[in-house]
């Protein structure tokens, strides 16, 4: 649960989960404005999230891979999966992850698969609860994956030794 090194991941992937078009209506007229919600990654362990607003999608898009870069999280993994199962919350959105055996793929919806592809998982198992809105599932997915420990730290915790 710690922030990466800004300096550590060089190669960083990006994808765009979604874009909102929003429009307030004035005295004046229509009035549009874009939302773009990003994941970042290097899909070996390190991934972030940002959201950005503005008048075009370019500009939107930028803004939120800029936010993305400045908030990434080192995710503890084991191997190409997760080590435990884990239920990551975020308002309604609750998401269900569970490790799966080599060859089995990334079983989830694409705001979920995001960040699960960027940060390096390659097999794994997940299940959506309550809302889908996709910023609550991308950041149910983060805080699940943030709260996820080794084994080694577990023991530390309880200061007993895991077979």
């Amino acid at each position: 649960m710690q922030l990466a090194q800004p300096e550590q991941p060089i190669n960083l992937e990006e994808t765009v989960v979604k874009i909102n078009r929003c429009t307030t209506v004035t005295k004046g007229g229509k009035s549009m404005s874009f939302s773009s919600l990003v994941v970042v990654g290097n899909k070996a362990g390190s991934v972030g999230i940002g959201f950005g607003k503005a008048r075009e999608v370019p500009n939107a898009v930028n803004k939120a891979v800029k936010e993305a870069k400045k908030q990434l999280f080192k995710i503890n993994l084991k191997g190409d999966t997760i080590p435990h199962e884990i239920m990551g919350r975020y308002k309604a959105a609750r998401v269900f992850m569970k490790p799966a055996s080599p060859g089995t793929g990334i079983k989830a919806g694409a705001p979920a698969r995001a960040v699960l592809e960027y940060v390096g998982v390659r097999n794994i198992l997940t299940k959506c609860y309550g809302k889908r809105n996709p910023l609550n599932v991308v950041k149910a997915t983060l805080n699940g994956l943030r709260s996820l420990k080794t084994k080694e730290e577990v023991e530390e915790l309880r200061g007993v030794r895991i077979e």
